[in-house]
């Protein structure tokens, strides 16, 4: 349906976060610079009820792509 809303869930572990920050955020955060910087010294919470769950640490941006447009049918 038009309009409907879809939550989905990209999911990557920290380590894989880490290694994708081009803004060195997390770099930052973890020498104290940035204060409060969620998953480093706030918690994380996945999301508990997201429809699409894609595993982008699995999988390349093209199979994720795939997965999301099988799932939502677009």
């Amino acid at each position: 349906e038009d309009g409907e809303f879809v939550e989905v869930f990209a999911d990557a572990p920290l380590e894989e976060c880490e290694k994708r920050d081009p803004k060195g955020l997390y770099k930052k955060a973890r020498a104290g610079e940035i204060k409060e910087f969620t998953g480093i010294d706030s918690p994380y919470e996945a999301p508990a009820n997201a429809e699409v769950v894609i595993n982008t640490a699995e999988n390349d941006i093209g199979e994720c792509v795939r997965q999301l447009i099988a799932k939502i049918g677009v």
